[in-house]
């Protein structure tokens, strides 16, 4: 969903797993699928995490958990490894978070979820550590994310660190444009440069 991003302060879902890759995060059968509609994907979120074979809730899994919620992720270390499935980019826009904050990001699923108007934020393993810590000590804990400083804060600890993006996605991010929208707002300029190579 093509949304401006500012600042974001939300609640956090905590996810403390390393090395969570594409298919856990949207299983192989959902690949199959012929829409792009974001609560199919978003409702299939860690689907074998989340659900018995039976169908029925897996009430032990932290998106099942009442007292989490919020509009940022917060993953283990080394986060959507595995194949290039940009669906797995979509599941988690589609449940509705705007943040995924990690260690490490494999850097393919990093642009995915980039270009899907989720901000990957990278973090020391320290700062995740407190993070996760926090969570667990009060769910109600909340997180500051700010796209134009580029710094996120532990309102819980008030520790706040840095976080690099690349120039262009954060243009696109702040202003809810995609690379085609991108290409349209800066048609005149192309157009010109084109007339002056001629």
């Amino acid at each position: 969903m093509k949304q401006k991003f500012n600042i974001i302060t939300s609640t956090c879902i905590p996810l403390p797993l390393e090395n969570v890759d594409t298919d856990q995060i949207i299983p192989a059968r959902f690949l199959k699928a012929t829409t792009r509609d974001e609560k199919f994907f978003g409702d299939n979120l860690f689907r074998d995490w989340r659900y018995h074979p039976d169908g029925s809730l897996n009430k032990d899994f932290v998106l099942n958990n009442p007292k989490y919620s919020g509009q940022i992720l917060v993953a283990g270390k080394n986060f959507g490894s595995g194949s290039s499935r940009e669906h797995a980019a979509w599941a988690i826009a589609g449940y509705g978070f705007r943040v995924v904050v990690s260690s490490f990001f494999a850097d393919i699923h990093k642009n995915n979820e980039l270009n899907n108007f989720v901000l990957p934020v990278v973090v020391s393993e320290e700062f995740l550590k407190e993070l996760f810590a926090s969570i667990e000590a009060d769910p109600q804990t909340e997180v500051e994310v700010n796209l134009p400083a580029q710094t996120i804060t532990n309102k819980a600890t008030g520790k706040s660190e840095t976080f690099e993006i690349n120039v262009y996605k954060k243009h696109c991010l702040m202003n809810g444009l995609d690379d085609i929208d991108f290409l349209v707002e800066n048609k005149d300029k192309i157009e010109a440069f084109e007339k002056a190579r001629n």
